[in-house]
């Protein structure tokens, strides 16, 4: 113990202390001397056209790419890389003001600083409704002209100043040919307010579809037909659905595919897809549809109402809510045929075992990154590069929101729950929890099989292609293991060496799988049919 007054120890100790402090500040200032200079952030100049009426807000996007010409510079997801991103939100800017965007505070795949020199083109995009990550620009949207920078390094003399000048117009209608015009005359808009869905919202919601009638349901007011509930993949709009139901009625006029009513169902909305599932966050669509769209529907058209006569088919996004449907409505449809679709056993989620402990869906055990997107047996987009441009993009709207939107518990803000870090691509156990009980399709039909089995037996059909762009093949085979133990009856098909995107192809028809699979449903209801049906239905797709 010291002898000293206590007073005294104490001076002293803070006497040394403050010397203490002094050489190291002045070692500090040293090694700052020495380091190299930080550098600052590159910001760009953006301005609102004085020539506009009213002040605007949305999503600020600012893409760069190398190269000269082009009249729009926009991302590829087949080449994740080439186009680099940044972004803010911008909230009520005025006619004539600008404002400066920071280019690496929010930017992908790296900063705008890192960016070597070269020759760029530059154009900014005011994203109004968020849309961007669904729709890409959209009526409404404000742009820039594409400016050229030749020889450009990022962070010497002056940043690009662009002006946000020209509002996207509406898209013009599809141009129709004229067989396609004559068979457009034979589909019909369905919109029909849900009180289910307007009341989860507090505003008016419908369900939106284009009706397809087939050839001679005019000339036969007494004849009623079976019908498909068809729901489209990510991306796809009211516009995609009639187009599809005119391709459709074409092939019917043409003897391609037997008579049947095509429900061409329209699933997206600002968050995604909502794949017609009761969702905490996207509202009650399962239970909107079936309880009040498809009464509606069967009322309005002369549409069969017994079990064995209504199906569902759909592809990729489309696929797993046909699939959902079958599985959570058992004793309301007859049979789906769902294709490619997105996964059904989380065991399998494009590759990743969402279950296994410490899962992450940016990196393997062994540090290597997951792939998401590949061609020709090459890998072309990881899920890290997909989910981290996406989340530039905006936070709603894309496709792995989607599926927050859709799976996830609800925070107390009103948005869903991640399933994963955006930032590091850790999996959140307590979510996976959730999304396992409530649509992980493999769990659910293997928990309730003693209860479902009798109404799902033999009613479950799936394509997919070995080569599946997204690794949707992998989901197929965990569940279509699943259903075998069950004994379900289920029929997988996995067309060798097939994509995402030629699935359907057979000898130069880009559709031709739409003619088996709509003969299987027709037998399903008439086992009678005519020989032709029995032989277009045992067509082999592999």
């Amino acid at each position: 113990m010291s002898s000293k007054h206590p007073r005294a120890a104490v001076s002293g100790r803070r006497a040394v202390l403050i010397a203490g402090m002094g050489i190291l500040l002045a070692s500090l200032a040293a090694c700052a001397r020495n380091a190299a200079p930080h550098s600052p952030h590159l910001f760009f100049r953006i301005s609102a056209d004085s020539a506009l009426r009213a002040p605007i807000s949305g999503r600020l996007l600012v893409f760069v790419a190398h190269g000269t010409g082009a009249r729009q510079v926009t991302i590829n997801e087949f080449k994740p890389d080439a186009t680099w991103v940044a972004a803010r939100n911008v909230h009520d800017l005025a006619p004539g003001a600008a404002f400066d965007i920071d280019t690496d505070r929010t930017a992908y795949p790296k900063p705008f600083s890192d960016l070597p020199a070269g020759t760029y083109q530059v154009q900014a995009v005011l994203d109004v409704n968020h849309t961007y990550n669904y729709s890409g620009l959209t009526p409404g949207d404000l742009i820039s002209p594409v400016l050229t920078l030749r020889h450009w390094t990022p962070g010497r003399g002056l940043e690009p100043h662009l002006t946000l000048d020209k509002m996207v117009p509406p898209r013009p209608a599809r141009t129709l040919t004229a067989p396609q015009l004559q068979a457009a005359a034979h589909l019909r808009r369905a919109e029909q307010r849900s009180e289910l869905l307007s009341a989860f919202w507090g505003r008016p919601i419908f369900i939106r579809a284009w009706v397809v009638l087939p050839p001679g349901y005019r000339k036969r007011p007494s004849r009623r037909y079976p019908t498909v509930y068809w729901t489209h993949g990510f991306g796809g709009t009211m516009s995609y659905c009639r187009f599809m139901g005119i391709r459709l009625y074409e092939r019917m006029a043409a003897g391609k595919m037997p008579p049947m009513i095509w429900v061409m169902l329209d699933e997206h909305l600002p968050s995604g897809t909502h794949e017609f599932a009761n969702s905490v966050n996207d509202g009650p669509w399962g239970s909107a549809l079936t309880q009040e769209y498809i009464p509606w529907i069967e009322a309005h058209f002369r549409a069969l109402d017994h079990a064995r006569d209504r199906f569902l088919q759909g592809h990729s996004s489309g696929g797993w809510a046909s699939l959902q449907l079958q599985v959570d409505y058992p004793r309301l449809f007859g049979g789906t045929w769902s294709t490619s679709p997105d996964p059904s056993d989380f065991h399998d989620f494009t590759g990743i075992d969402l279950y296994a402990p410490h899962a992450n869906v940016y990196r393997q055990p062994d540090g290597k990154p997951y792939p998401l997107v590949r061609m020709h047996g090459k890998v072309i987009e990881t899920f890290e590069q997909f989910a981290k441009l996406e989340n530039v993009i905006g936070s709603y709207g894309g496709q792995m929101a989607s599926f927050d939107w859709v799976f996830s518990p609800r925070r107390p803000d009103g948005r869903p729950e991640p399933m994963f870090d955006r930032n590091t691509g850790q999996v959140n156990p307590t979510v996976i929890a959730y999304w396992r009980k409530h649509y992980d399709l493999a769990h659910i039909v293997k928990r309730t099989w003693a209860r479902r089995g009798a109404y799902l037996r033999g009613k479950i059909h799936v394509y997919v292609g070995t080569a599946d762009t997204f690794y949707l093949d992998g989901a197929a085979r965990e569940f279509d293991g699943v259903l075998s133990t069950l004994g379900a009856d289920a029929q997988f098909t996995f067309r060798k060496g097939r994509t995402h995107f030629n699935l359907y192809s057979r000898h130069g028809d880009s559709l031709a799988l739409f003619d088996t699979i709509a003969a299987q449903m027709y037998l399903t209801a008439y086992p009678h049919a005519a020989t032709k049906w029995k032989a277009l239905a045992a067509v082999a797709f592999r």
